[in-house]
């Protein structure tokens, strides 16, 4: 039996998908639906049990698990409310981290590229902890992943107990299907789809930074469908642990991504460039790009979707059909 927490939501819905298809239906989700329609990224799946966050730890006393993927979180990096970020974000992942630990249960959890702040620091997953120390978060949100990141990191230097297989996904700008309740935090794509095929003009930022274009802001985008392969990867690779990023390696601008929507639609390219709204513009970001090479060296050697198949997919298999739903 696998764990899934965050199983409703955006990543852990397709894991829990991925899981289905292959054959494994003694899948437990651990989420909150809300009113927001977020069963629907369920809807087609088997599921041994639904588990609500409350109950959790009562549910887990006394279980046998062979894995537990923990991608529940607060995801937004507008959250606010540092209290509740943290015990979500953090004191939580402790308390998993504590029962994998105890029980000898692999433990997969979600990290974030925002752990890496403005990226002046670099890119690199080194986990070794004088270099997460030089990490600077720019919001709550990663710096609540970057807590939990050294705090594991911090028990392994100390040669203390940790679960038999552990790992740390430091996810980077992830796209695909079942993302739709995420509002603002879904995707460029996501966002702007329905008005793009209703002939609207997509509207970009323009650049504020010399020798940038507009729209040429680039970012690590990486379909789901290859952060779902990674996570299955470790699960049948029980001897790698770490802190590994989840990127493609290569940063792409926001308008190759338009540009590859409106291609899948069978249309020229229709983009308007608009002021970035000047409270945003001394910190937003112009370039992350994830190094994969302790994947690599890790054993991971499938290749990443490139960005205008990936593009072409979600269109054509989710985005245009009446059923978006994976």
């Amino acid at each position: 039996m696998i764990l899934v927490t965050g199983g409703a939501g955006f990543i852990g819905s397709n894991i829990v998908a991925s899981l289905n298809e292959a054959g494994r239906s003694e899948i437990v989700v651990n989420d909150l639906l809300g009113s927001d329609g977020k069963w629907r990224n369920l809807a087609k799946r088997q599921l041994a049990d639904m588990v609500p966050p409350a109950d959790l730890f009562r549910w887990l006393d006394g279980r046998k698990l062979e894995a537990v993927i923990h991608m529940g979180a607060i995801s937004s990096t507008t959250a606010t409310d540092g209290d509740l970020v943290l015990d979500t974000n953090f004191r939580l992942s402790l308390q998993l981290l504590d029962w994998c630990t105890d029980t000898r249960t692999t433990f997969i959890y979600a990290s974030s590229a925002a752990t890496y702040g403005d990226g002046d620091q670099g890119f690199a997953d080194d986990a070794a902890p004088g270099v997460l120390k030089t990490l600077r978060p720019m919001n709550l949100y990663g710096w609540s992943k970057h807590l939990f990141d050294q705090a594991l990191i911090a028990r392994q230097a100390k040669g203390m107990k940790l679960p038999p297989q552990w790992a740390g996904l430091k996810f980077f700008n992830v796209f695909g299907p079942n993302e739709y309740h995420k509002g603002t935090m879904a995707s460029v794509l996501c966002r702007v789809f329905d008005e793009a095929k209703a002939g609207k003009p997509v509207r970009l930022f323009k650049s504020h930074k010399p020798g940038i274009a507009d729209g040429d802001q680039r970012r690590d985008f990486i379909y789901v469908d290859d952060v779902v392969a990674v996570v299955r990867w470790l699960l049948e690779t029980p001897k790698v642990s770490g802190l590994f990023n989840v990127g493609t390696g290569q940063a792409r601008s926001f308008r190759d991504m338009i540009e590859a929507m409106f291609a899948a639609l069978g249309r020229g390219p229709n983009i308007e460039y608009v002021d970035m709204p000047e409270q945003i513009r001394g910190s937003y970001q112009y370039f992350t790009q994830s190094e994969v090479e302790h994947l690599r060296k890790a054993g991971y050697n499938a290749g990443f979707t490139p960005l205008e198949d990936a593009v072409t997919r979600y269109v054509t298999q989710y985005l245009d059909r009446q059923d978006r739903y994976r």
